[in-house]
């Protein structure tokens, strides 16, 4: 074993980067994937915002879309969605309040353009209860402002007043001349209405991720037709994909095959059609169109636009997302809660657990498993609460195409924590829980299938593994279930 991991670790040492603290180069390697996202992207393609955040800074998601109104009046709306739970809270007369300002700035890109347009507003935040604490409900900001049509380059900053912390988010948006002799299609908003609220109500999704509690969703597009010829006829079609939606398996399996859909992640050549819908559009103008579909199963979907008769670089819009479970990504039923222990567990008496199809039932079931195995229910609660803050921390730092808590980054994070290093470079990712880079048990190495591009627009590290990592899967296990996870430094 010890042979394998030095060749792994010589080979790595000729095309790693330096080592550099883990937290560090954990937010430089993910700030850097969303811009390398955003450069090689399809424009013609929308994914929403990720997850991007850092402890202590107010964590946003910004979603900008230029239209023109019915009396030709460009303007964008931007939705801004902000984290509930990231915000510093202060105690007010028996609430909880935070307050932030909101800055929005509209800069022209074109040439020679001068227009530029600053708002400002500030928000007070209130919640009565300090659930906010565990949750990513968010509070959204949205407002259209009125611009000339052009490109126009969109920064939000977010200012939590009470730690003087700020947030930047930055996005573009086009609005055509309404007397544009040709076509001009829009990007697609997804809106999704939300059963988890009081009231519910279509709003903007501004994620690639959409938790399964919405009962309906909604895709908006707008469409400019001022060809003075023939009808144009689109089609709209909601597809999904083939896609992984497996648990990451035990370290000690065997590797992937290339074949394999784990190793594949996804596959775009591989879809379903769902839903077609043609539609005649006369040369009259501007014309708003909505799409609208029930509640879908858990998976990878896009919703396209196009027409035969046009060429797809000019005339395609998509908007690509993902169903995810409920509460998502926070776990709060007893299935989301339970879904997790695979890592563990024995994976028959797991599959048992899950065929418990009442909550009560699986709630007890569960608590079962914590207690007879700990056998002190202080320190049970503790080891719980650690192992499913680690399993919602790997849902933000490593959802992509399924869960984050699935892939096999998820898995190695919540059984070991937070890496002290991490090396990257191209498909290799390596991650040390170690002083010693030679030691099989606490260092780990990553293989990329494919490198993030327009056509797979994910991080996808699969571990690699090795049958003599039984042992060691089995040692971090036992932490957990003694309950000395909470005295190691992993």
């Amino acid at each position: 074993m010890k042979s394998f991991f030095l060749a792994l670790a010589l080979h790595l040492t000729l095309t790693v980067i330096p080592m550099i603290h883990s937290r560090t180069i954990l937010l430089l390697l993910i700030f850097y994937c969303c811009l390398a996202c955003s450069r090689a992207s399809n424009p013609n393609i929308d994914r929403g915002a990720s997850y991007y955040y850092e402890d202590g800074f107010p964590e946003i998601r910004v979603l900008a879309i230029g239209y023109l109104s019915p009396t030709d009046q460009a303007y964008i709306n931007i939705t801004s969605d902000i984290v509930y739970s990231s915000l510093i809270y202060r105690t007010v007369d028996d609430l909880n309040l935070a307050t932030i300002t909101v800055t929005t700035m509209i800069t022209g890109k074109d040439e020679g353009s001068t227009f530029t347009n600053t708002n400002r507003e500030t928000l007070d935040l209130e919640r009565q209860d300090d659930s906010y604490t565990r949750s990513l409900e968010v509070y959204t900001f949205e407002n259209d402002i009125y611009v000339p049509s052009g490109n126009y380059h969109i920064a939000v900053t977010v200012t939590d007043e009470t730690t003087g912390k700020q947030t930047l988010r930055e996005t573009e948006a086009f609005i055509p001349d309404p007397g544009y002799e040709g076509i001009h299609l829009t990007s697609v908003r997804l809106l999704g209405k939300d059963l988890g609220l009081e009231n519910p109500k279509y709003s903007t999704i501004t994620t690639y991720d959409v938790p399964a509690r919405h009962d309906s969703l909604l895709f908006t597009y707008q469409l400019m037709n001022n060809r003075q010829d023939n009808p144009l006829i689109i089609t709209s079609r909601l597809l999904k994909f083939d896609s992984d939606t497996i648990s990451a398996l035990p370290m000690n399996h065997n590797n992937y095959s290339a074949s394999s859909l784990p190793y594949k992640g996804i596959e775009y050549s591989q879809y379903e059609v769902l839903q077609q819908i043609p539609r005649v559009i006369d040369p009259s103008g501007i014309v708003d169109i909505d799409f609208q579909t029930p509640l879908l199963a858990e998976g990878n979907y896009r919703f396209e636009i196009f027409s035969d008769n046009l060429d797809k670089d000019q005339f395609y819009r998509a908007r690509d997302f993902s169903i995810k479970p409920d509460n998502y990504p926070t776990l709060r039923t007893p299935r989301e809660l339970a879904e997790p222990l695979v890592y563990l567990m024995d994976r028959r008496d797991h599959e048992r657990l899950m065929s418990i199809s009442d909550p009560d039932s699986l709630k007890a079931a569960m608590d079962r498993f914590w207690i007879t195995n700990i056998n002190n229910s202080a320190i049970a609660r503790s080891v719980i609460q650690k192992y499913y803050e680690r399993v919602e921390e790997a849902n933000k730092q490593f959802s992509n195409y399924k869960e984050g808590w699935k892939t096999d980054l998820g898995m190695i994070y919540i059984l070991f924590g937070q890496p002290w290093y991490v090396e990257s470079r191209l498909k290799l990712m390596y991650w040390s829980y170690s002083y010693d880079r030679t030691d099989p048990r606490l260092n780990f190495y990553f293989e990329a299938p494919k490198i993030r591009n327009e056509f797979f627009p994910f991080d996808h590290y699969l571990l690699i593994r090795h049958r003599d990592y039984y042992n060691v899967q089995y040692q971090q296990v036992q932490l957990w279930l003694s309950g000395q996870i909470l005295t190691t430094n992993i």
